[in-house]
């Protein structure tokens, strides 16, 4: 198969995507396909270009196998919702131009229609050609919940965009079962949705000694290390943790650690600061190849998300936690699916969102139990190298690919 594959973030971004993608789009390759993926120039989690990446429309190269074309956008401040926007029209824009001089045979085209929606109408719905439309958040519902679409006619428009794409896409790619409900109100038939688990690199990342060359570098040996390592921005409600740091305050031993960057990072930091809290420490976003020892780093890890959006979303960085064998603290609707991924693998505990005194006492459990600790970490590697390997993942897609083109040509 010819697959044209669009996408926000590819390697060498810092996107939580961009490993998922480099790995989907690597191993269609090994599978003896011809793949080209259609993705923004680095420029996350801050929203600035790289320098490499700058003075040129178009970059393109081979990168193992892969036909891989970076779109130029212009550097903006993320933590500006239109700035943020403008960069997704500028990336449709060249996305679209670029894909007009692409053959292929069947596209995969990641949410939301934020970025999609006119690639997706020009070089599929006019084109006339197959398409797995992949969902990672449901929109507009995280925006409503967010507060970021406020006005109706915004959220009545970002809902016809999504539902042009539901619609003319041949199946709906899911990878949460509770998508489900807020997809049959975009008037998406069940027999179209088709589950297939997001992936993790474990082979990159393994559970290392906690005493490890990062942990030393950021003096995190020897204290109980809280670890939220991933986007700081707005939909992970980050300021309840720091509540439970407040509340932890006279536990010495127990230290809050943030790792990342993000659209929210500087508030955070400013409100950590005001609240005198000497236990929480920031550490800035590093690179993927310290991902391990980062999440090595951690006694504890933590996901968090605000109330309503674990309904609609499932953070990536919760395979790579599972990955890294350490227990996980999840903050989530109890009946999100990463509550119930964590239920399944056991290896780790639900809060109820925003509940810092109930973060607070489950952190403390943990301490003081290091044979759950060490269980919970042996589960969640187990079930991620089970359940979440690259290859399956890939076979599972290009499987799906097929069925798109067979069912476009009856």
């Amino acid at each position: 198969m010819r697959i044209l594959i669009f996408g926000a973030n590819y390697k060498p971004d810092l996107g939580p995507s961009a490993p998922l993608f480099t790995m989907l789009c690597e191993n269609l390759v090994r599978l003896g396909h011809q793949v080209t993926m259609i993705t923004m120039v680095p420029h996350y989690p801050s929203g600035r270009v790289s320098s490499e990446f700058r003075g040129k429309l178009v970059w393109r190269s081979v990168e193992n196998g892969v036909d891989v074309v970076r779109v130029t956008l212009p550097s903006v401040n993320r933590s500006r919702i239109l700035l943020r926007l403008l960069q997704f029209a500028v990336y449709q824009i060249g996305a679209t131009l670029v894909g007009l001089g692409k053959k292929y045979d069947v596209a995969f085209v990641a949410s939301s229609s934020l970025s999609a929606w006119l690639p997706f109408a020009v070089l599929i719905v006019l084109r006339h050609k197959p398409a797995i439309y992949s969902v990672y958040d449901v929109y507009p519902n995280v925006g409503i919940k967010l507060g970021i679409f406020r006005h109706k006619p915004v959220i009545s428009l970002v809902a016809a965009m999504e539902k042009y794409c539901l619609k003319n896409s041949s199946f709906v790619r899911i990878i949460s079962d509770s998508f489900k409900p807020a997809l049959r109100a975009l008037d998406v038939p069940d027999e179209k949705m088709v589950l297939i688990n997001d992936w993790v690199d474990t082979d990159l990342i393994q559970p290392l000694s906690r005493s490890n060359e990062l942990a030393k570098e950021f003096n995190l040996t020897g204290k109980f290390v809280v670890m939220y390592a991933g986007n700081i921005g707005f939909s992970q409600g980050l300021e309840h943790i720091l509540t439970a740091a407040e509340i932890l305050r006279d536990h010495c031993e127990v230290h809050f650690v943030f790792v990342g960057d993000g659209a929210e990072r500087e508030n955070l930091h400013a409100q950590a600061e005001k609240q005198g809290l000497a236990n929480v420490q920031f550490i800035p976003f590093q690179s993927r190849e310290r991902l391990p020892e980062v999440l090595a780093s951690a006694d504890v890890s933590l996901v968090s998300l605000k109330r309503g959006i674990g309904l609609d979303s499932l953070p990536s960085k919760t395979l790579s936690i599972l990955a890294s064998g350490r227990p996980v603290l999840v903050c989530a609707d109890e009946q999100s699916e990463i509550c119930d991924l964590i239920r399944k693998a056991d290896a780790g505990f639900c809060i109820p969102p925003e509940s810092p005194a109930q973060l607070a006492n489950m952190i403390i459990k943990l301490k003081n139990d290091k044979q759950l600790c060490q269980r919970f970490g042996t589960n969640g590697r187990s079930w991620a190298v089970n359940n979440h390997a690259p290859l399956v993942g890939a076979k599972q897609i290009e499987q799906l690919l097929m069925k798109a083109i067979c069912k476009k040509e009856e």
